[in-house]
Protein backbone atom coordinates (compact mmCIF):
# COMPACT_ATOMS: atom_id res chain seq x y z
CA UNK A 1 0.00 0.00 0.00
CA UNK A 2 1.15 3.26 -1.11
CA UNK A 3 2.35 5.53 1.74
CA UNK A 4 0.62 9.10 1.64
CA UNK A 5 2.56 12.48 2.24
CA UNK A 6 -0.06 14.04 4.36
CA UNK A 7 0.56 15.26 7.81
CA UNK A 8 -2.86 14.73 9.06
CA UNK A 9 -3.22 11.23 8.97
CA UNK A 10 0.50 10.62 10.61
CA UNK A 11 -1.32 12.75 13.67
CA UNK A 12 -4.45 11.22 13.97
CA UNK A 13 -2.50 7.84 13.72
CA UNK A 14 -0.30 8.94 16.02
CA UNK A 15 -2.38 10.77 18.63
CA UNK A 16 -4.13 7.38 20.43
CA UNK A 17 -0.43 6.22 20.78
CA UNK A 18 0.38 9.28 23.35
CA UNK A 19 -2.71 9.59 25.42
CA UNK A 20 -1.36 7.81 28.18
CA UNK A 21 1.69 10.12 27.54
CA UNK A 22 -0.61 13.15 27.44
CA UNK A 23 -2.16 12.08 31.21
CA UNK A 24 1.88 11.64 32.62
CA UNK A 25 3.10 14.70 30.85
CA UNK A 26 0.16 16.61 31.99
CA UNK A 27 -0.13 15.74 34.93
CA UNK A 28 4.07 16.14 35.45
CA UNK A 29 4.24 18.88 33.47
CA UNK A 30 2.02 20.87 36.16
CA UNK A 31 4.05 19.69 38.85
CA UNK A 32 7.36 21.35 37.51
CA UNK A 33 5.64 24.36 37.06
CA UNK A 34 4.11 24.81 40.02
CA UNK A 35 7.81 23.76 41.09
CA UNK A 36 9.35 26.34 39.75
CA UNK A 37 6.74 29.14 40.64
CA UNK A 38 7.08 27.52 44.58
CA UNK A 39 11.08 28.76 43.51
CA UNK A 40 9.92 32.18 42.62
CA UNK A 41 10.22 31.90 38.89
CA UNK A 42 8.08 33.21 36.36
CA UNK A 43 6.21 31.14 34.23
CA UNK A 44 8.35 31.91 30.89
CA UNK A 45 11.18 30.25 33.12
CA UNK A 46 9.20 26.83 32.95
CA UNK A 47 7.89 27.28 29.72
CA UNK A 48 11.32 28.17 28.41
CA UNK A 49 12.96 25.29 29.62
CA UNK A 50 10.24 22.69 28.47
CA UNK A 51 10.47 24.44 24.83
CA UNK A 52 15.01 24.16 24.75
CA UNK A 53 15.53 21.68 26.92
CA UNK A 54 12.79 19.06 27.12
CA UNK A 55 14.60 17.32 29.53
CA UNK A 56 11.69 15.87 32.05
CA UNK A 57 14.12 14.85 35.09
CA UNK A 58 17.00 16.95 34.55
CA UNK A 59 14.86 19.96 34.31
CA UNK A 60 13.29 19.16 37.94
CA UNK A 61 16.52 19.12 39.23
CA UNK A 62 17.06 22.51 37.26
CA UNK A 63 14.89 23.75 40.10
CA UNK A 64 17.58 22.95 42.73
CA UNK A 65 20.45 24.28 40.31
CA UNK A 66 19.47 27.39 39.48
CA UNK A 67 18.55 28.51 43.45
CA UNK A 68 21.58 27.15 44.10
CA UNK A 69 25.64 28.62 43.99
CA UNK A 70 26.91 28.94 40.35
CA UNK A 71 28.39 25.54 39.45
CA UNK A 72 28.91 24.97 35.63
CA UNK A 73 30.84 21.85 36.14
CA UNK A 74 28.24 20.79 38.24
CA UNK A 75 25.38 20.96 36.77
CA UNK A 76 27.02 19.60 33.21
CA UNK A 77 28.38 16.43 35.19
CA UNK A 78 24.82 15.98 37.00
CA UNK A 79 22.94 16.79 33.01
CA UNK A 80 25.02 13.65 31.70
CA UNK A 81 24.32 11.38 34.35
CA UNK A 82 20.59 11.78 34.14
CA UNK A 83 20.27 11.69 30.62
CA UNK A 84 23.07 9.34 29.72
CA UNK A 85 20.25 6.41 28.87
CA UNK A 86 19.42 8.63 26.26
CA UNK A 87 22.52 7.51 24.17
CA UNK A 88 20.97 4.04 24.07
CA UNK A 89 17.63 5.14 22.66
CA UNK A 90 19.74 6.93 19.83
CA UNK A 91 21.70 3.91 19.02
CA UNK A 92 18.56 2.08 18.72
CA UNK A 93 16.65 4.37 16.90
CA UNK A 94 19.33 4.47 14.36
CA UNK A 95 17.58 2.62 11.95
CA UNK A 96 14.23 3.82 12.21
CA UNK A 97 15.10 7.50 11.75
CA UNK A 98 17.62 6.57 8.77
CA UNK A 99 16.83 8.60 5.70
CA UNK A 100 13.98 11.11 7.67
CA UNK A 101 16.01 14.71 6.17
CA UNK A 102 15.52 17.81 7.93
CA UNK A 103 12.41 15.71 10.46
CA UNK A 104 15.82 13.85 11.74
CA UNK A 105 17.18 16.92 13.51
CA UNK A 106 13.81 17.41 15.76
CA UNK A 107 13.29 13.34 16.46
CA UNK A 108 16.92 13.30 18.18
CA UNK A 109 16.24 16.68 20.09
CA UNK A 110 12.89 15.18 21.23
CA UNK A 111 13.64 11.57 21.88
CA UNK A 112 12.68 11.40 25.18
CA UNK A 113 11.85 8.32 27.31
CA UNK A 114 8.14 7.98 26.23
CA UNK A 115 8.73 8.94 22.71
CA UNK A 116 11.51 6.32 22.75
CA UNK A 117 8.64 4.05 24.08
CA UNK A 118 6.14 4.99 21.83
CA UNK A 119 8.55 5.13 18.41
CA UNK A 120 10.27 2.04 18.92
CA UNK A 121 7.48 -0.27 19.83
CA UNK A 122 4.79 1.44 17.37
CA UNK A 123 2.67 -0.69 15.08
CA UNK A 124 2.32 2.02 12.43
CA UNK A 125 -1.01 1.86 10.17
CA UNK A 126 -0.68 0.83 6.69
CA UNK A 127 -0.54 4.05 4.44
CA UNK A 128 1.24 6.16 6.85
CA UNK A 129 4.64 7.77 6.60
CA UNK A 130 6.58 6.48 9.18
CA UNK A 131 8.82 9.76 9.43
CA UNK A 132 5.82 11.82 9.25
CA UNK A 133 4.47 9.16 12.39
CA UNK A 134 7.41 9.73 14.20
CA UNK A 135 7.69 13.52 14.05
CA UNK A 136 3.83 13.56 15.36
CA UNK A 137 4.91 11.26 18.42
CA UNK A 138 7.92 13.42 19.44
CA UNK A 139 5.80 17.26 18.67
CA UNK A 140 2.25 15.45 20.84
CA UNK A 141 4.60 14.82 23.25
CA UNK A 142 6.60 17.68 23.72
CA UNK A 143 3.33 19.84 24.08
CA UNK A 144 2.00 17.58 26.55
CA UNK A 145 5.01 18.74 28.30
CA UNK A 146 5.27 22.56 28.01
CA UNK A 147 1.44 23.19 28.32
CA UNK A 148 1.38 20.89 32.09
CA UNK A 149 4.36 23.20 32.83
CA UNK A 150 2.96 26.51 31.46
CA UNK A 151 -0.51 26.66 33.30
CA UNK A 152 2.25 24.73 36.51
CA UNK A 153 4.08 28.14 36.11
CA UNK A 154 1.07 30.69 35.73
CA UNK A 155 -1.06 28.92 38.22
CA UNK A 156 1.50 27.73 41.08
CA UNK A 157 1.29 30.12 43.50
CA UNK A 158 -2.40 30.01 43.91
CA UNK A 159 -2.75 26.00 44.12
CA UNK A 160 -1.35 24.32 47.54
CA UNK A 161 0.51 21.15 46.18
CA UNK A 162 2.94 18.61 47.41
CA UNK A 163 5.16 16.35 45.15
CA UNK A 164 5.20 13.59 47.96
CA UNK A 165 5.11 10.13 45.94
CA UNK A 166 4.67 11.89 42.17
CA UNK A 167 7.62 9.63 40.39
CA UNK A 168 5.01 6.43 41.46
CA UNK A 169 3.44 8.20 38.34
CA UNK A 170 6.16 7.42 35.62
CA UNK A 171 6.72 3.85 36.77
CA UNK A 172 3.03 3.47 36.51
CA UNK A 173 3.51 4.78 33.23
CA UNK A 174 6.12 2.90 31.87
CA UNK A 175 4.59 -0.70 33.31
CA UNK A 176 1.48 -0.13 31.57
CA UNK A 177 3.80 0.43 28.15
CA UNK A 178 6.08 -2.70 29.01
CA UNK A 179 2.75 -4.66 29.75
CA UNK A 180 1.52 -3.60 26.21
CA UNK A 181 4.73 -4.22 24.71
CA UNK A 182 4.48 -8.02 26.10
CA UNK A 183 1.16 -8.76 24.69
CA UNK A 184 2.51 -7.77 21.56
CA UNK A 185 5.94 -9.65 21.61
CA UNK A 186 5.60 -13.51 19.66
CA UNK A 187 9.55 -13.78 21.89
CA UNK A 188 9.77 -12.51 25.16
CA UNK A 189 13.51 -12.98 25.41
CA UNK A 190 14.34 -9.59 24.99
CA UNK A 191 11.70 -8.34 28.07
CA UNK A 192 12.82 -10.90 29.62
CA UNK A 193 16.34 -10.43 29.26
CA UNK A 194 15.79 -6.54 30.32
CA UNK A 195 13.99 -7.78 33.58
CA UNK A 196 16.99 -10.04 34.64
CA UNK A 197 19.89 -7.80 34.08
CA UNK A 198 17.86 -5.05 35.70
CA UNK A 199 17.42 -7.09 38.83
CA UNK A 200 21.00 -8.08 38.72
CA UNK A 201 21.96 -4.63 38.52
CA UNK A 202 19.81 -2.88 41.12
CA UNK A 203 21.20 -5.80 43.42
CA UNK A 204 25.00 -4.76 42.74
CA UNK A 205 24.68 -0.95 42.58
CA UNK A 206 21.63 0.02 44.56
CA UNK A 207 18.76 2.20 43.59
CA UNK A 208 20.88 5.34 42.87
CA UNK A 209 22.74 4.05 40.22
CA UNK A 210 21.90 0.76 38.73
CA UNK A 211 20.45 2.14 35.67
CA UNK A 212 23.67 3.03 33.46
CA UNK A 213 25.25 -0.69 33.99
CA UNK A 214 21.53 -2.19 33.58
CA UNK A 215 21.55 -0.41 30.14
CA UNK A 216 25.37 -1.59 29.42
CA UNK A 217 23.90 -4.97 30.22
CA UNK A 218 21.18 -5.01 27.95
CA UNK A 219 22.64 -4.07 25.32
CA UNK A 220 25.47 -6.53 25.31
CA UNK A 221 22.98 -9.07 26.23
CA UNK A 222 20.63 -8.21 23.04
CA UNK A 223 23.73 -7.72 20.48
CA UNK A 224 25.03 -11.01 21.92
CA UNK A 225 21.44 -12.77 21.09
CA UNK A 226 20.80 -10.73 17.98
CA UNK A 227 21.40 -13.69 15.67
CA UNK A 228 19.06 -16.21 17.51
CA UNK A 229 15.96 -14.10 17.49
CA UNK A 230 13.65 -13.31 15.53
CA UNK A 231 14.15 -10.18 13.43
CA UNK A 232 9.97 -9.60 13.12
CA UNK A 233 10.18 -5.90 12.67
CA UNK A 234 13.53 -6.01 10.19
CA UNK A 235 10.77 -7.73 8.22
CA UNK A 236 7.90 -5.22 8.56
CA UNK A 237 10.28 -2.54 7.72
CA UNK A 238 11.61 -4.27 4.39
CA UNK A 239 7.97 -5.20 3.13
CA UNK A 240 7.07 -1.47 4.10
CA UNK A 241 9.84 -0.70 2.06
CA UNK A 242 8.77 -2.42 -1.15
CA UNK A 243 5.59 -1.23 -0.45
CA UNK A 244 7.15 2.51 -1.36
Amino acid sequence: MKQTNKWLPAFKAAFPATIPILAGFGFLGLTFGILMSAAGFSFWYPLLMSLLIFGGSIQFVAVGLLTAAFAPAQALALALMINARHLFYGISMLDRYKGMGLKKFYLIFGLCDETFSINYTAKIPEGIDHGKFYFAVTLLNQIYWVAGSTVGGIFGGLIPFSTEGIDFVMTAMFVVIFMEQWKKEKNHIPSLLGLVLSLICLLIFSADSFIIPAMIAILLGLTLLRKPLPKEEKAEEEKGGEAK
